[in-house]
């Protein structure tokens, strides 16, 4: 098949799928069920809080900057799916999304701007996002683009004289065969290499080389945290190296589509885009916000650092303005989802003005064996369906026993309440135990095609583990 049919194919695909429809609550709830088991409570309120960034963008321009945007704090023991409620939201929405532990802003050497480097982080990904979104618009027009520089170093055209250069009628019907047969020739290998035949074909390329030599600045401000870009201050001064290699026209077809496409679109209509996407969709899930709580406030002064990473945190939650090397970037509409286990503290530990600026507080239960049971099978990524899809690559079909699924979730939940509570994460450790003898020697020395677990073989591999406290805790 023709591949710029085919590639236009593909592309076609990927702009319908990223044009996804603003999903009801209740499509949103329906979508995380796919992936997270139970949770009801925590799924509903981001779903809430997800349909009223929409809500306001519906808005007249005089009441939309005055509604602010939900900010949850998702309270519940690690392993339980507060991340994974967060990540899931951010997918459906296809809004730029980053993940940051508060407790790394209490280490040695923090200084209050390095919170903002979340909302430059949050930049640098949307526009990563924004610039593959605008890539692919213009991908079919960066292929054909990518076919013509292939055509031409297979077979450079021929230079055309100039008008009058020539009167012998002889010599101009010479150079218009030359041209004709030229022309010829590349059309047939024009279908060649839309037909995949010079594929495997060597050539040789002159690739610019766009990355600005690294400059490490020594001191305090790095220039990052300056919302400086090197590339824009120095960028046109320096000459453009250029760099010969030889490659496949499979990969040179790979390489000049991203530079193609890299020329096709406006570098500065990504970046406004990118910025008010941050601004009006972006979400920050702040992760371990009870490690920056003061425990027993009332008795004994709080922890310098801990209240010091909250006061710092507050004007970025509240909305302030972000120097970034985009621009300035402003947080009033950004949704913060805070998560933390809170066992030593509680939220009413953080700072009365954060807690203000986090309305929405969402309990998350704990998981037990009949939640482990439906984590192992339901979802669409469960681990079963991992392990399956694994072995299968190996040519062996892996099966599992009603009685040794729910085997494994009751070590599992049993090894959570004698050890320590890790949520589902224990049933990483718990299947990795079971499967670690077969997936060592399925390749070579196991050459049955089809193995069955059974709930006999599960207490084999567990049962010694289990039973002896002190092995389980390095274990399991």
């Amino acid at each position: 098949m023709d591949i710029i049919k085919k590639e236009k194919k593909v592309r076609t695909k990927k702009i319908k799928r990223n044009e996804i429809r603003q999903l009801t609550p209740s499509e949103i709830v329906e979508e995380l069920d796919k992936y997270i088991i139970g949770q009801q409570n925590a799924k509903k309120s981001v779903a809430i809080a997800l349909r009223n960034r929409w809500r306001r963008q519906q808005v007249s321009d005089n009441m939309k900057d005055e509604i602010m945007p939900n900010n949850i704090i998702m309270i519940g023991p690690t392993g339980v799916g507060k991340t994974e409620i967060a990540r899931r939201i951010s997918k459906l929405a296809n809004a730029p999304f980053i993940k940051v532990e508060a407790s790394k802003f209490t280490e040695v050497g923090y200084v209050g701007r390095d919170v903002e480097s979340m909302i430059r982080e949050l930049s640098d990904l949307s526009v990563n996002i924004v610039k593959n979104m605008k890539m692919k618009e213009v991908e079919l027009k960066a292929l054909e683009n990518t076919e013509e520089r292939i055509l031409d170093i297979l077979l450079p055209p021929l230079k055309k004289s100039a008008n009058g250069t020539s009167s012998d009628e002889n010599e101009i019907a010479e150079k218009a065969d030359a041209h004709e047969l030229n022309a010829r020739t590349r059309e047939k290998l024009r279908d060649q290499l839309k037909s995949g035949a010079l594929d495997n074909r060597m050539i040789e390329l002159d690739l610019s080389s766009e990355n600005f030599p690294m400059l490490q600045v020594l001191g305090p401000i790095g220039l990052e945290e300056m919302g400086i870009n090197l590339n824009d201050l120095f960028g046109n001064m320096m000459p453009k190296k250029s760099k010969k290699r030889k490659l496949t026209i499979a990969e040179a077809r790979k390489v000049l589509s991203h530079e193609e496409s890299g020329k096709l679109i406006d570098m500065d209509a990504v970046i406004k885009e990118a910025v008010e996407k941050v601004q009006n969709s972006g979400i920050v899930f702040i992760d371990e916000i009870d490690k920056v709580a003061g425990s027993n406030s009332k008795s004994q002064s709080p922890d310098v650092s801990r209240e010091g990473v909250q006061r710092d945190l507050l004007p970025i939650v509240e909305g302030s303005t972000v120097i970034t090397k985009y621009g300035p970037v402003m947080t009033d509409h950004i949704l913060f989802i805070a998560s933390g286990a809170f066992h030593t503290s509680k939220p009413s530990d953080l700072i009365p003005e954060l807690q203000g600026r986090f309305p929405i507080r969402v309990e998350l239960n704990s998981l037990g064996e009949n939640e482990f049971y439906e984590i192992l099978t339901q979802p669409e990524n469960a681990l079963i369906k991992q392990y399956k899809a694994m072995l299968s690559s190996e040519g062996v079909e892996l099966e599992f026993e009603d009685d040794a699924i729910r085997e494994i979730a009751r070590t599992a939940a049993e090894v959570n309440e004698q050890v320590e509570n890790i949520g589902a994460r224990r049933l990483h450790t718990i299947l990795t135990t079971v499967l670690e003898d077969l997936l060592f020697e399925v390749p070579d020395k196991i050459k049955i095609k089809k193995i069955e677990i059974s709930k006999s073989f599960v207490k084999k591999k567990l049962d010694l583990i289990v039973k002896d406290r002190d092995l389980s805790r390095y274990i399991l």
